[in-house]
This record gives structure tokens, sequence and C-alpha cells, in this order.
């Protein structure tokens, strides 16, 4: 609720889309709120990395693809650490 309109957020991907054009990375933030010396209310975001904060983020691994990065990056990013290799 603002000065200047008011909407409900009921689900994930609709924070995404409400807090950004194109996408946001993430909706695993912190807010921390703020108030000025005149009684203004300022909200700042704390991202916490992209997807849920437990295991691959569909959506952000889609967007290191589409940045260019193969499966091989995405899964050391997601997952650092883990040996990827051929089983047969």
């Amino acid at each position: 609720m603002g000065t200047k309109r008011t909407f409900t957020i009921g689900k994930e991907l609709e924070i995404r889309r409400a807090l950004s054009d194109s996408h946001l990375y993430s909706s695993n933030f912190t807010v921390e709120k703020h108030t000025t010396a005149d009684g203004e209310l300022t909200f700042t975001l704390h991202g916490n990395g992209w997807g849920h904060g437990v295991g691959l983020c569909q959506i952000g691994a889609a967007v290191m693809g589409h940045q260019g990065r193969n499966y091989r990056d995405i899964l050391q990013y997601y997952y650092q650490g883990a040996d990827i290799k051929r089983l047969y």
C-alpha cells in the first residue's frame, strides 16, 4: 500500500514481476525497513543469492544459459564442489 497505488502480491512469480522489468533472479531476499528523520518509510532488499536457497533455481539456470553458460558451469554454480562425470 502506498501513495501512488495499492496491490497484493500472492505468489513468488508475482514478486519477481513486481520488482523487475525483465526478471528478478530470485525472490530469496530479506527486507529491511527504515524510517527517515522526516518520517518517510524506505525499504532495502538484501538478496540471498539465486533461487530459494536450496538446490538449483530453474529461472536462474535459464538466465545463466541465456547468458551463454553451459550446463557444467551452471551445475558447478549451484552444486559447488560436486564432480560432474559420465557414469557409463
